[in-house]
């Protein structure tokens, strides 16, 4: 029996990391004021009729906050880089000086960062009734346990816990990316 809470547990455990990894990605996307190789790491590239990601053909970086440098491996995907930026709609109008290809990014304007605010704070509610779930999930499981109230309540503790841990990482997670954008 001591297994199967084990496994409960564990399984709780797991499912809230794994959720709070997906929120990590998924803020790492929205644009906070300064430039990032992250920006286009959602570009892809054709290299030889194969769409390839953008860090594949190329090296990504940000010399300052303001600026995307991005240098092709081979001269000849210059082109291609810049038709893959268009295609990827992301707002950026991409140079080049015949060695690379540079990308200026314009500040955010108050709107934007209130949009931009607005949309991290729906993947993190959306990233809590994924952890949630998960509670519910595991509080059925241990419904299921053969075993006493006692334990079965210790559990249930646990698990809430857990939760509420999660939660609060969620919600700190939030407020550090909020300040993140709003801060011109």
């Amino acid at each position: 029996m001591n297994e199967e809470i084990k496994f409960i547990l564990d399984s709780a455990k797991e499912a809230m990391a794994n959720a709070i990894v997906h929120l990590e990605k998924k803020l790492v996307n929205i644009r906070a004021g300064k430039a990032s190789p992250s920006m286009v790491s959602g570009v892809l590239v054709d290299y030889y009729g194969t769409p390839t990601p953008l860090n594949q053909v190329a090296n990504v970086n940000t010399p300052d906050g303001m600026t995307i440098s991005i240098q092709p491996w081979e001269k000849a995907m210059i082109p291609e880089i810049e038709k893959g930026i268009h295609a990827a709609n992301l707002g950026f109008n991409p140079m080049n000086n015949g060695e690379s290809v540079i990308i200026n990014v314009p500040p955010l304007t108050e709107e934007r960062r209130r949009e931009l605010a607005k949309q991290a704070k729906a993947e993190c509610e959306e990233t809590k009734v994924g952890v949630r779930n998960d509670r519910k999930t595991a509080m059925n499981e241990i419904k299921e346990l053969d075993a006493s109230e006692d334990m079965k309540s210790n559990l249930e503790i646990d698990i809430q816990e857990l939760t509420d841990a999660h939660i609060k990482k969620i919600d700190d997670m939030f407020h550090k990316k909020e300040t993140e954008i709003m801060t011109v």
